[in-house]
Parts: C-alpha cells; sequence; structure tokens
C-alpha cells in the first residue's frame, strides 16, 4: 500500500471527528486557529511519546510487581502524560487568544487539540516499520481506532475543557480544585479504558471501554448544552 493511502486512513478518523465536533459552535473558529490547534495537538503528541518510554523504562528499575507496575504505567505513564500534554497545547496556544471569546471555545479547542494528537497518533500506528499492512487490515485498524481511541481522546479532551468553562468565573481557589477534579476524571477513564483492552480478557475487555465512550458522550453533549448558556469567558 502506497504511503498517502497510509496517512489517509491515519488522518481520517481525526478529520470526521472534527468536522463533526465543529457543528456544535454557533460561532464557529476561524479555520485558521482550527488548523494550527490542530497541528499544535499532533506536534504535542511526539513529547508525549517519548516521556510514556522514558517513564516505562525508569519503571523497569523499580523492584516492584509486574502488575502494579503496569497500572501505574497506564494511568501515569500514559493516561496522565497525553491528557496533560493535550490541555497543555490549549493552555499556551489558546486561553489568552482573542479568539476565545466564549466558554464552549474552551471544550472545543480542548478537542480540537485531541484530535491533532490522536491523528499523529494514529499514523505512528498505521505507518509500516517493516513489515506493511494489508489495505483491508489498515482499513479496519483505522476504522477502530475511529470509534475507539480517537474518539476517547476526543471525549476525555472535552471532559477537561467543560471543567475548565464552568470554574472560569470563580475564585482561583476553585479554578484549580475544578481543573483539578476534571483531570483526575479525565485520566481515570482514559487509564481504565487502556486498562481494560490491554490486561483484562472476556467480556470486560470490551465492555467497560465500551460503557466508558457512551458515559462520555453523554456526558460531553450535555456538557456543550450547559457550557453554551454560560455569558463570558475569563483569560485563565
Amino acid at each position: 500500500m502506497s504511503y498517502p493511502l497510509y496517512i489517509f486512513f491515519g488522518l481520517a478518523p481525526s478529520i470526521i471527528w472534527l468536522l463533526f465536533f465543529l457543528r456544535k459552535d454557533n460561532h464557529p473558529e476561524s479555520n485558521r486557529m482550527v488548523i494550527k490547534i490542530f497541528l499544535y495537538g499532533m506536534l504535542a503528541a511526539v513529547p508525549a511519546a517519548l516521556i510514556e518510554i522514558g517513564f516505562f523504562e525508569k519503571m523497569n528499575f523499580l523492584q516492584l510487581p509486574v502488575s502494579l507496575v503496569q497500572i501505574i504505567y497506564v494511568f501515569i505513564g500514559i493516561a496522565l502524560t497525553e491528557e496533560m500534554m493535550k490541555y497543555y497545547v490549549v493552555r499556551k496556544k489558546v486561553m489568552r487568544h482573542s479568539e476565545m471569546d466564549e466558554p464552549v471555545d474552551i471544550m472545543l479547542y480542548m478537542i480540537i487539540s485531541a484530535l491533532g494528537f490522536a491523528a499523529l497518533e494514529n499514523l505512528l500506528i498505521l505507518l509500516p516499520l517493516s513489515n506493511p499492512f494489508l489495505f483491508l487490515e489498515t482499513a479496519v485498524l483505522s476504522g477502530f481506532r475511529f470509534v475507539g481511541a480517537t474518539f476517547l481522546h476526543a471525549l476525555c479532551s472535552g471532559l477537561i475543557g467543560y471543567f475548565i468553562a464552568i470554574s472560569i468565573s470563580g475564585p482561583k481557589r476553585k479554578r484549580i480544585r475544578t481543573f483539578g477534579l476534571g483531570i483526575a476524571l479525565a485520566v481515570l477513564l482514559h487509564g481504565l479504558y487502556d486498562f481494560s483492552i490491554i490486561q483484562l480478557e472476556g467480556n470486560f475487555k470490551l465492555a467497560i471501554p465500551i460503557m466508558i465512550l457512551l458515559g462520555l458522550t453523554v456526558f460531553v453533549s450535555w456538557g456543550f448544552r450547559k457550557v453554551k448558556k454560560l455569558k463570558s469567558v475569563s483569560k485563565i
């Protein structure tokens, strides 16, 4: 298979979800800003991968049970690292930008950053290292990434964006607590999703990820409706 097709299958899940979520905004963001944050989200996947590799290597030096190492790595090495890197993009590139003019923008840009992050992640998984995938195998894996990991990235970041949006009008201490709650929930659900797929067997291997995706879908959809009712946004 040619590289353009690998790139297509790698980017398609994120692009499709991006077009879907952009419809949530009654006052569309500029294409330039959307592309900018999407690309920064892609770039954020690089240091995230390096941190994850380094974290895993450090964990090997600890004299801990294998099961405990796996739990720590999945929840902290992967989930926490990835959620913080996606947030960092929005924090540094959007929060004080003039385009951030309504609370719902926080949720939207968090999701855009996440979809960029997932896009590079998909490319790294799909691009062949030695033995090329068959066309059908690549298409099927891309489809699984569309309904699974890519969607999870968007929903977890949307969850964090919701907690940031509802906290912006409160005192600093409350904002920190609310943000911390959002991060904690996103990391917990992200980690549980990954742990279930990687470590569990039988019905739980799919049942738990499906329940997480469904629950997050309902919450983020509700969150968009609630945040749209907020009137102002403070630069934080």
